[in-house]
């Protein structure tokens, strides 16, 4: 059994809190930029001192509002500005915040606030309103629903008018009683695998987080660089990294218009960029596609290689005068372009959610855009192992967070335990007591630690797939190699008892545009009019051949199946932060799945 341990070099004390940098940095650096916000298309500045005065408001109009330390306030909305002063608002009275994905169906949302008992929840529209509206005869401990925006007053203003005739030193009193200890938010798991739980987090598991991704990355989070979040604020990811992006003064943007990111990095310029594995995917699919378009996907197919060679050969020092002209080259020709995409000032990107895979790990570095991998879970409060700037390793998941510890067990699943690790599942002894043994948390993922105390992660416990002949088969490893083709959009591995593996495959629908044109194919024929087509059978099969050079010969994929329809989180088959939810794709396509064993 290997096990590693990295001390914290920092104390969490019985008073410390996520709020107090609101009111600390209201105190120190007043005029300091600390969000930019989206207002009529503009981007417009928000101090420190503005932001504390929303947050104080917002506050005292909870507490005005009979919101009790220790009570649930629900926040259903997209990501933007708005989004954050509340979460701190609710915070600093003591309550938990209890996000809910805003693509959340109404079924979803009445368990979550069912399940919390939430006193008051605040949504972004009116659309969202009325779906509460629906729910609010079997929800008792519901009070009052706020709307971001929409028919009458919006949150923070209604918030601010309620909280007027209160006495500050209430949310004072509240602020002084906070502990580290207190549970700060429930997180309610996406549920890939059944019903969701809520995981408890305490103000101390998100304190030990925001060090920890300080000492990580100290010269990323830090007062002069700037931070443009778009993933779902109510995932972990974007939470944690917002609330540590805030208390160390980097500069904040939120936006949920994804399909205009491009244009919108150009605008606000971050230094930091935050993401899934599949942005990062499609940001690079995107520009081989263009290539092809453009004839020039033989160009672009050399810069890649270039890019994974020189990145290669960062880790050996050893870059030769060939490679390094052939680099110099590529970078005024294509490496440029990708950087500017990102706005053309980011230094840096994080990525956790999903597995990366090395390739567009290595590739990232050589075009001059390090991702620094990470790995966490709800229950981690977001990351407990990262690469950094000073010590990485592409393909995985980095090593500890300071504060924490990690261990393979003898069948190896990887075990944490430390100051991001939560204690338990709200109200919910039982699968509390199924995930934790001897102060061990069983993450469910199946990890390798190396000498240097560098994690990788191999796939889910739960997602391992048993041949009919025994054999034991990880699927992420071939599902993240064809995901990095163009042409492909999602990709999943079946054959659980069976006696070979398949895959179900979904085609990118902006790609197949300039693969129907390069190829002669009607402009109006859909993806499932092609599924048969022998050019694009012909273009997968290949992909597929490529991705099973990875794996043994038992474990490769002998067929495939090309679906008519993509997976999208509307439909039911992706998770917010587009992982593909198995169980819910093999029952909606349980007769393709059979059809690849038959005959």
């Amino acid at each position: 059994m290997r096990e590693f341990s990295v001390p914290a070099s920092f104390t969490v004390e019985e008073n410390d809190n996520v709020v107090s940098s609101v009111f600390a940095h209201e105190r120190d650096d007043p005029d300091h930029v600390i969000f930019r916000r989206l207002v009529d298309g503009s981007w417009t500045d928000v101090t420190c001192s503005q932001a504390a005065a929303q947050i104080r408001s917002a506050a005292l109009g909870l507490i005005a509002k009979g919101v009790k330390a220790g009570d649930r306030v629900a926040l259903l909305s997209a990501t933007r500005y708005e989004w954050p002063i509340l979460d701190l608002a609710i915070l600093a009275t003591g309550a938990l915040t209890v996000p809910i994905y805003e693509t959340n169906s109404a079924e979803q949302v009445k368990f979550v606030l069912t399940d919390s008992e939430a006193v008051l929840i605040i949504v972004e529209t009116d659309t969202h309103a009325d779906k509460i509206a629906h729910l609010t005869d079997e929800l008792p401990a519901l009070r009052e629903v706020l709307r971001i925006e929409g028919g009458g007053t919006p949150a923070l203003e209604e918030l601010a008018e309620a909280g007027k005739g209160l006495d500050p030193k209430e949310l004072d009193a509240r602020l002084s009683a906070l502990r580290a200890a207190d549970p700060a938010t429930l997180i309610y798991t996406s549920g890939t695998t059944g019903r969701p739980k809520g995981c408890e987090l305490t103000h101390s598991n998100l304190v030990y987080e925001i060090r920890g991704s300080k000492e990580c990355f100290p010269g990323l989070l830090t007062k002069g660089e700037k931070m443009l979040v778009f993933l779902p604020l109510a995932h972990v990811l974007a939470r944690a990294i917002t609330l540590a992006a805030f208390t160390n003064k980097v500069t904040l943007g939120f936006t949920s218009d994804i399909k205009n990111l491009v244009p919108t990095f150009a605008v606000f310029k971050p230094t930091l960029v935050v993401s899934v594995p599949r942005v990062f995917e499609k940001v690079y699919n995107t520009a081989e596609q263009n290539a092809r378009n453009d004839g020039k996907g033989k160009i672009f197919a050399v810069a890649a290689e270039t890019a994974i060679e020189w990145s290669k050969a960062l880790d050996t020092g050893k870059q030769g005068l060939l490679l390094r002209a052939k680099h110099a080259v590529f970078d005024r020709l294509v490496y440029r372009k990708l950087r500017a995409a990102l706005g053309g000032d980011c230094r840096g990107a994080i990525s956790g959610g999903a597995p990366l895979g090395a390739r567009l790990g290595h590739f990232y570095r050589g075009v001059g855009l390090t991702i620094y991998e990470g790995y966490g879970l709800t229950e981690t409060s977001a990351a407990i192992t990262v690469n950094r700037i000073d010590d990485l390793k592409i393909g995985s998941v980095g090593k500890l967070l300071p504060g924490n510890s990690m261990r393979i067990n003898d069948d190896d699943e990887l075990l944490v335990r430390g100051g991001v690790v939560f204690s338990g599942y709200w109200r919910n002894q039982e699968e509390t007591d199924a995930v934790f043994s001897d102060g061990w948390f069983h993450t469910g993922d199946l990890g390798a630690i190396d000498d240097a105390g560098f994690l990788t992660i191999i796939g889910r416990k739960k997602e391992i797939i048993v041949t009919a002949g025994g054999k034991n088969v990880a699927p992420a490893i071939m599902e993240d190699r064809l995901r990095a083709h163009p042409l492909i959009s999602q990709a999943m591995a079946v054959g659980d008892a069976k006696p070979f593996v398949a895959a179900l495959i979904t085609i990118d629908p902006e790609a197949i545009v300039g693969w129907k044109e390069r190829n002669g194919k009607s402009a109006d024929a859909s993806v499932g009019d092609l599924a048969t087509d022998p050019d694009l059978l012909s273009e997968i099969d290949q992909a597929i051949k490529e991705a099973n050079l990875a794996v043994s010969k038992a474990e490769a994929i002998r067929k495939f199946k090309i679906l008519p329809v993509d997976f999208t989180e509307e439909t039911g088959e992706l998770t917010p932060t587009m992982k593909v939810k198995r169980k819910v794709v093999a029952q909606k396509f349980a007769s393709d799945i059979e059809a690849l064993y038959s005959g």
